[in-house]
């Protein structure tokens, strides 16, 4: 049977990642988004990344990356598919972080584990963005399933995997114990 070891642990997680997570999405809604390009620069990256990744695979693409709203990358014969904001996984990020910050652990682990992890969950991101213009390709029909469910089943999954293997190798307390 599963127990809480001890619910501040778990209290103080929430009350943290609740605060820190709000804070980091107002800095970045109010802030980035609004005053700088550094967010579609990361869309750039993110669509060149894709269409470098697809043009290996021998697909002929298009991009369109100098539009503030609208950027969007295809292979030739599809819409392709627009990377916004929302798709750029910044706010995942921040989701990660967050969750590794305010639970406990050794700060040195922390320093080297958040890194890591973001730098999975943008590469997974990567792969959602080239595997949406492939289906844009290939069966339209199946991109909005895709794209609304299918891969943001992916990507919290593993945010998740990310968290929990934090949780059982490298925090110094457990919100479950076993008895």
């Amino acid at each position: 049977m599963k127990a809480l070891k001890r619910p501040n642990v778990f209290i103080r997680f929430i009350l943290i990642s609740s605060f820190l997570y709000a804070l980091l999405y107002i800095v970045y809604q109010f802030i980035v988004k609004k005053y700088t390009y550094y967010d579609q620069n990361f869309i750039g990256l993110i669509i060149n990344s894709s269409d470098f990744l697809l043009n290996f695979l021998g697909f002929k693409t298009y991009k369109v990356l100098q539009d503030r709203d609208m950027q969007v990358i295809g292979i030739d014969g599809a819409n392709g598919v627009w990377v916004g904001s929302n798709c750029n996984a910044i706010t995942l990020f921040a989701l990660f972080s967050v969750f590794i910050i305010a639970y406990p652990g050794n700060q040195k682990h922390k320093f080297w584990y958040i890194p890591i992890g973001i730098i999975i969950i943008h590469l997974l991101n990567i792969f959602r963005v080239l595997a949406l213009a492939m289906i844009s390709f290939y069966r339209p029909d199946l991109l909005e399933f895709n794209h609304t469910y299918t891969f943001t089943f992916i990507i919290y999954g593993v945010i998740f995997l990310l968290w929990l293997i934090w949780i059982n190798k490298f925090s110094e307390k457990s919100i479950l114990i076993h008895e």
